[in-house]
């Protein structure tokens, strides 16, 4: 059973819940500098993915003169497979499109394929971000016929 939060930075408890999951993850499984993992932590909305009672994944957006970024999509190895991403990146963006901008992210290379399943596109040449390869994504709505 999966439940998702939205807080602020001012709520410390589930901050420091999302920011222990953004390091295992990103600092410590892929060498991402700790100060470039939390840059505009204050202006983000953030999420916290709870399974079984216990914070195993989070995520947050921002405002930004392009729209709506999303960022910091995060899940605890363990976690990992069972479709909670799913979950998680769908109340997002659920939750994005209230703001009526335009949607986007910088998608690790090896997850481009999964954000096309949601509707984004990879826009341009790829690029490097904390030494990682990325790809810009803009979220197109998926219409049902």
């Amino acid at each position: 059973m999966s439940k998702i939060i939205t807080f602020g930075i001012d709520d410390i408890f589930h901050h420091a819940k999302a920011l222990e999951i953004r390091k295992k993850v990103f600092v410590e499984e892929q060498n991402v500098n700790l100060e470039l993992e939390i840059e505009n932590e204050d202006e983000s909305k953030h999420f916290l993915l709870f399974y079984n009672e216990n914070a195993v994944a989070t995520a947050r957006y921002r405002i930004t003169e392009k729209g709506v970024k999303l960022e910091r999509f995060a899940m605890l190895k363990e976690f990992r497979g069972l479709g909670l991403g799913n979950d998680l990146l769908e109340f997002v963006i659920k939750d994005a499109k209230k703001l009526n901008k335009h949607i986007y992210l910088n998608a690790q290379i090896q997850v481009v394929g999964y954000y096309k399943k949601f509707g984004f596109v990879a826009v341009g040449e790829s690029f490097f971000e904390a030494n990682i390869e990325h790809y810009l994504m803009e979220y197109q709505e998926i219409i049902q016929e």
